[in-house]
This record gives C-alpha cells, sequence and structure tokens, in this order.
C-alpha cells in the first residue's frame, strides 16, 4: 500500500468531534441510540469516604480481586496492586454463567477479611445502570458471549454466589463500568471544574459527570443529588471518514455493525486491520496492538510496508480518541461555560503504549486534542491526561462506600 488511506485531516476530525458531540446529545435524550449515554445511578463520594471493600475488576482478559481500606480519605489495597487472574477462558465457546462465578469466587479465598463489607464490582461490558448500584448486562463485547446472562443483573448474582461460598461476608454490591471506576478515581483531585474518563486497551469507551437536567431520559425515581456519572458506550460510535479496510474488518467479526469505532480505534483490532491490508500475507491468527507496536518499535526485523502501515494505523487510532475527546469536551462546555480545566484519567495498554522511534501514543492523543480545542475556539480549555495506578479498584471502591 503507497498511499496512506488511514491519513485524516484536520478538518476530518473536526467533523467526527461534532458528530460525536450531536451523537451524545441524542444519546442524552432518548434510549437505544448509537452512543448510549447509560447513566449510572450511584453519586459518588468526593470527601469524607471511609471503610473497607471487597473490589472485583473484570477486564477483557484480566480479573482482579483486592480490598480497599480509605482511611482520612487515602486508599490502601491488600494486596498492592490486587490478586490478578488471567480469565480469557471465558471467551471459549460453552463458557457458562456458573463457570464464571466460580472462576471469580477462586481468588477470594486467598485474601485477608475482617469483617462485613460491601462489593464494588468494576465490570467492563455495557450494562444498565439500576436504582439500586446494580446493573443489567446489555451485550458482551471483547469476544466474550455467555448468553444466559444477557437481560440479566451482573452484581446481586455473583454477590449471592460469594455468599454461599464465604459465609454472608458481603453485604450489598454496587456494579461500574470500567470507565465510570476511571471517571471516579479521578475525583480523588477535587481541583478540577470536570472530569472524563478513558479507556484505551482491549476496547474503548469514555465516561463523564452531566448535570440531571440535561438528561431527558433520566429514570423519574431517581431521587439523588448532584451530577450524574454517564457511561457512554461510545465504542459504538460510528464515526464518519472509515476506510474500506474498516469495513472488510467489521464485516468479518462477531458484531458486524456494532461497535465501528472500537474496531478503528481499539488494541483488539489495530492487528486485524493490518492484516486486512495485507490479505495474501500470513500473520499469527492472534494479532493485537502489542505486536503491531512491536512491528513499529523493531523496524529493522520487519518488512518495511509493515512498518509504514502500522505506523499509520497507530496514529489514526490516536487521532480518532482526540477527536472523540473534543467532542466530548464540547458537549461539556457547552452544558457549562465556566468550565476551564478538566482532569483525564486514562487507562489501557494501549493508551499508554510506547513508540520508541516516534511519538508514543497518549502525546499524539495530547496535540491532536490541543490542535482541535483551538479549531473549536477552546483553546482557553485544558484537559490534563493522567495515568493513576489501581484507577479501577480505587473507583469501584468510592462506587461501594458512596
Amino acid at each position: 500500500m503507497k498511499k496512506n488511506i488511514f491519513k485524516l485531516k484536520t478538518k476530518q476530525l473536526k467533523e467526527i468531534a461534532q458528530s460525536l458531540q450531536t451523537k451524545v446529545e441524542n444519546g442524552l435524550g432518548k434510549d437505544n441510540t448509537e452512543i448510549q449515554c447509560i447513566p449510572t445511578y450511584i453519586n459518588p463520594k468526593t470527601s469524607g469516604i471511609e471503610g473497607s471493600a471487597l473490589v472485583l475488576d473484570l477486564g477483557g482478559t484480566n480479573y482482579r480481586v483486592a480490598t480497599i481500606d480509605f482511611v482520612d480519605g487515602k486508599a490502601s489495597i491488600h494486596p498492592e496492586n490486587g490478586w490478578k487472574k488471567d480469565l480469557s477462558v471465558m471467551k471459549t465457546p460453552g463458557f457458562t454463567e456458573a463457570d464464571l462465578f466460580k472462576e471469580q469466587a477462586d481468588p477470594i479465598g486467598e485474601i485477608k477479611m475482617e469483617g462485613k463489607m460491601p462489593i464494588g464490582y468494576c465490570f467492563s461490558y455495557p450494562a444498565e445502570s439500576m436504582l439500586n448500584g446494580d446493573a443489567s448486562l446489555i451485550r458482551w463485547t471483547k469476544g466474550v458471549d455467555i448468553k444466559e446472562m444477557l437481560g440479566k443483573p451482573v452484581g446481586q448474582p455473583l454477590r449471592d454466589y460469594l455468599n454461599k461460598e464465604n459465609g454472608d461476608k458481603f453485604t450489598e454490591v454496587k456494579v461500574i463500568n470500567d470507565t465510570v471506576a476511571s471517571l471516579f478515581a479521578g475525583l480523588t483531585d477535587s481541583s478540577y471544574d470536570a472530569y472524563i474518563g478513558l479507556i484505551v486497551g482491549t476496547g474503548t469507551n469514555m465516561a463523564t459527570f452531566i448535570r440531571p437536567d440535561k438528561i431527558k431520559k433520566l429514570n423519574p425515581e431517581y431521587k439523588g443529588e448532584g451530577l450524574i456519572p454517564v457511561n457512554l458506550e461510545s465504542g459504538n460510535f460510528y464515526p464518519p471518514h472509515l476506510t474500506v479496510i474498516d469495513d472488510k474488518v467489521d464485516a468479518c467479526s462477531d458484531s458486524k455493525g456494532a461497535q465501528r469505532f472500537e474496531k478503528a480505534v481499539s488494541g483488539m483490532y489495530l492487528g486485524e486491520i493490518l492484516k486486512s491490508v495485507f490479505p495474501c500475507d500470513e500473520f499469527e491468527e492472534r494479532f493485537d496492538a502489542q505486536k503491531l507496536t512491536n512491528i513499529m518499535n523493531y523496524p529493522d526485523i520487519h518488512k518495511k510496508r509493515y512498518v509504514d502501515v502500522s505506523r499509520w494505523i497507530y496514529k489514526r487510532s490516536a487521532q480518532l480518541v482526540a477527536a472523540s475527546l473534543a467532542g466530548l469536551v464540547m458537549v461539556l462546555v457547552s452544558h457549562d461555560k465556566s468550565i476551564k480545566k478538566i482532569h483525564l484519567v486514562a487507562e489501557g495498554s494501549l493508551f499508554w503504549s510506547e513508540d520508541r522511534k516516534g511519538k508514543n501514543y497518549k502525546d499524539l492523543v495530547s496535540e491532536e486534542l490541543r490542535k482541535l480545542l483551538i479549531e473549536f475556539n477552546l483553546s482557553d480549555v485544558n484537559v490534563h491526561i493522567s495515568k493513576m495506578k489501581n484507577a479501577n479498584l480505587i473507583g469501584s471502591a468510592i462506587a461501594a462506600l458512596s
């Protein structure tokens, strides 16, 4: 491929940002839209967080368990980074809800717990928040497909199973998306006007806080106060200016027509894009973003055409993320003109990946976002991007203890 079909001009990136802005506003107004904007009915404490919680973090591949103690608003995690387990077995055909519960329960026996405690469950799949803090599974992504769990609560059945195994140790369960967990973790620094949680790893998504009067579809029975955490499910955004290669990757996926933004941006799909550019060449079956960045980082041992195209795909992914962030910033500022300082907590292996021969992913996103904000006359809005260790665990504990 001689011509870079993945190149995006500033005008195109602006159109992508404006498209996301429009679709987010649409999602705040009604259900079943492209960008779903799912309200989370948990009002997180921003100060005075005290107590202990068990935290479960179910990601695209890994699962972590920890207990978190908050004393004077400071979190301590036991064991230090959580007890980690590879749970890619959940992607195998025929894997059941009972199998998942058993796998999730196993490490909990290894953790020292004193007394009863609530559970904060970070669940990284599209789920609709319920008024009691649980969440109902909308659909599986990232190659998982446990059909009997669809449309049902994910928290309470797991809590009941764990209580049966551990002797009634757990009082209640609060379920949040991983992006909302990152959003909550950002609240530990209260010096900002607004907050965004971002994931760019196996999958991609964004979350933020929205004023209740701007969410027309809010459940009228919700009696909480303050801003509402909203899980955008932005991986399902269908941006303009995708390519025929993206159409091909989508057509060969197990979720045709869905998650188009995720398929152009996230770690699970970047390798598939490269493979689709060279359909006659032989690549490993599992070819993710890590393998793509290896091609960029070690150009001497790879074909030049692979190196070039890998760079194009990597850069475009970062530009798309920057455009989506610019669109979300425009939503926030249109709701509240006083917003000038935004804390963005970013998670995910791709977002924090390094390019030894060029600009790292985070820097590509940061520079493109700055450019776009200037283009939209928002040069006085600053987005501070931070990496928080164990953001998922801390954010989930805040949910459990709020």
